[in-house]
């Protein structure tokens, strides 16, 4: 059995759809999962929906609400005819019905919580999985829709809720049935709490919503189809010359994942490595492209990609009291965990530490904390660089290299990560493309 994951672009209009189900159809004879997200722009425009009820604002509201049902309409009418159209019209006007119930509570409260946002969001993925499938039939595929939120089980930690794996996994593998020819069709990105409210796994999330199911399901492979050939050597939009890597290893995608590369969700990977299932990044346009697979270990050692992470936040703390004070790291650290605030990199040294975080939603706090510890010094407004690929930092070359390249650009910050995969340079934001497409040239792009 399969797992495909289709993300926003792919399933943004009827062509597209068609075309993702001529791919699902391809791998039939295995039995298929296909995990499909919102429209492109529909999260956005939901999003939106709310902003415009939270402040009472009832043209744009309907304004706004008025283009996602332009979309979907529109769809089913590109794609469906006679029962399959009419079925199909059906439903997408009963989830209007119950958005606009919604929607009309918000606006006469104006207020949105993160429950409600959840609420209203989720319906991007209902919708486009509503169209997949009545198309699927209309094919003459033998479709099931199963609704992700009675499988996949969160806390309530709504916009960004944490899967509860055990009681995910006890749900799939008693409650969806996969066998050679069956296409079954899922949402991404949503889930529920244990009493059956909606919640999201956060942008980004339904990778993360495939990867959980292909590990629940014990699957063969897990298929993220994206817009772009793979994982790539540096972001395309900032290096156009960038290439497709043909292989990583899980801790690679991982290193680059988590520090920039947006084609595969960090979290993806841990489901995966867990099962030992491989994970494929392919381009919807291009399905006989080779793509990326990722596995267990890569092939060969070496630099295989440069990744950056924008819109960071470097923090430094001095104090002559660390010198040889046993705990002087921990009470650092319990600040951050005070304020659920993740630490990017870190630095030491005999008296100071430096560290980045990218979520400055608790930054005041976090600072005054600190400041109890020692000297603190906040630089906004960075860009972590970092070199990915196993043993990448085990050379001299490779540092000797990298700093040739970005001759001219303060660096402020170096780090090498433990695993020996990630070399990461702090520099200020307004030069993290232009480092990017520098160290790319230097390493990638040479005779």
């Amino acid at each position: 059995m399969v797992v495909m994951k289709f993300g926003g672009t792919s399933v943004q209009d009827a062509d597209r759809m068609d075309r993702v189900l001529s791919i699902a159809e391809e791998e039939l004879n295995e039995g298929v999962v296909l995990v499909a997200s919102a429209t492109a722009k529909t999260t956005d425009r939901l999003i939106q929906l709310t902003q415009a009820s939270a402040r009472g604002d009832e043209e744009s509201v309907q304004s706004i609400l008025n283009l996602i049902k332009t979309h979907h309409f529109q769809i089913a009418h590109d794609f469906l005819e006679g029962e399959y159209l009419e079925k199909a019209v059906a439903r997408l006007e009963t989830l209007f019905a119950e958005l606009g119930t919604i929607v009309k509570g918000m606006t006469l409260l104006k207020e949105v919580s993160p429950r409600t946002l959840d609420a209203v969001v989720a319906f991007g993925e209902i919708l486009s999985t509503t169209l997949l499938y009545h198309r699927a039939l209309q094919r003459g595929l033998k479709a099931r829709l199963l609704d992700s939120r009675n499988y996949i089980i969160t806390d309530d930690s709504f916009g960004n809720a944490t899967p509860d794996i055990r009681e995910t996994y006890r749900r799939l593998s008693s409650g969806v049935k996969v066998g050679a020819g069956d296409l079954v069709i899922m949402q991404g990105f949503i889930a529920s709490t244990p009493d059956g409210t909606t919640s999201t796994l956060g942008r980004g999330g339904s990778d993360y919503s495939a990867a959980i199911v292909g590990a629940g399901l014990h699957a063969s492979r897990i298929e993220i189809w994206t817009d772009v050939h793979g994982v790539m050597t540096a972001d395309p939009r900032i290096v156009p010359e960038a290439q497709p890597i043909p292989q990583l290893s899980y801790e690679e995608a991982a290193e680059l994942a988590y520090f920039g590369a947006k084609v595969v969700h960090p979290s993806t990977i841990q489901p995966a490595v867990e099962k030992n299932i491989p994970v494929l990044v392919k381009n919807t346009m291009d399905p006989n492209g080779p793509g990326t697979t990722i596995t267990h270990r890569s092939p060969y050692k070496g630099l295989k990609a440069i990744a950056t992470k924008r819109s960071i936040t470097l923090i430094t703390i001095q104090s002559y009291r660390m010198l040889n004070a046993y705990g002087f790291l921990s009470r650092i650290f319990d600040v951050f965990a005070e304020y659920r605030t993740p630490v990017d990199l870190i630095a030491t040294s005999e008296v100071s530490v430096s560290m980045t975080i990218d979520n400055k939603a608790n930054l005041h706090s976090i600072t005054r904390e600190l400041s109890k510890i020692g000297k603190v010094v906040v630089e906004e407004e960075k860009a972590i660089i970092s070199l990915v690929g196993e043993d990448v930092w085990k050379t001299h070359e490779t540092i000797l290299n990298a700093f040739s390249a970005l001759q001219g650009i303060p660096v402020r910050m170096i780090t090498m990560g433990s695993s020996h995969i990630n070399l990461s340079l702090v520099v200020a934001d307004r030069d993290g493309e232009e480092s990017v497409r520098r160290l790319h040239r230097a390493f990638f792009e040479k005779g």
